[in-house]
């Protein structure tokens, strides 16, 4: 049973929850994070949620999302998910965004997190877990962000939020995704 940390509106630890109880119509503030895997070529990686997923099926997003279970470090949850969810491992892997939080609701699912927000250097071709990722594809920066910057385009609500903010920042991976 995964569980999600708890958080109060400062971002503090209140809590644990089982992650299949958490998600809903309102969904209480909770722990996450977001992580953009680029390639050598400076390739992104951008992932189609699975189907089957209970919270925004079938959105295109960044490349992998997850929950810290309680007391892990947040890197390691980044590694984990990139392992299970791709079957790809980070080379470098920075935290970008320590503070990004967001709400955002579909189909009557919300969801309410605290969700820091990695860039990672990524190698080997994905695998994808078919529960958990319906699709992938390599997409250059500039085209997430006309994507990001589209709201018909099919890309999730945190990737959208996300974008802007990543497009000014000047690390290294990001800039280079950007060719």
């Amino acid at each position: 049973m995964e569980q999600v940390v708890l958080l109060d509106d400062d971002g503090n630890p209140v809590g644990v929850a089982d992650k299949a109880t958490v998600h809903g119509a309102s969904t209480p503030r909770h722990l996450a994070f977001s992580c953009y895997g680029v390639d050598d070529a400076g390739r992104l990686l951008v992932t189609r949620r699975a189907r089957t997923k209970t919270a925004f099926p079938l959105v295109w997003t960044n490349t992998c999302c997850g929950h810290p279970a309680p007391g892990e470090d947040m890197a390691d949850a980044v590694h984990r998910r990139l392992a299970d969810e791709l079957g790809i491992r980070a080379t470098e892997l920075r935290m970008v965004l320590p503070d990004f939080s967001y709400r955002a609701s579909q189909d009557g699912i919300e969801e309410n997190e605290l969700c820091p927000v990695f860039v990672a250097r990524i190698s080997g071709e994905p695998e994808p877990r078919p529960d958990e990722v319906e699709d992938v594809a390599w997409w250059s920066w500039s085209r997430f962000r006309a994507a990001a910057d589209d709201p018909a385009s099919g890309l999730s609500p945190w990737a959208r939020m996300q974008a802007p903010l990543l497009d000014v920042l000047a690390d290294p991976l990001l800039v280079g995704a950007r060719g």
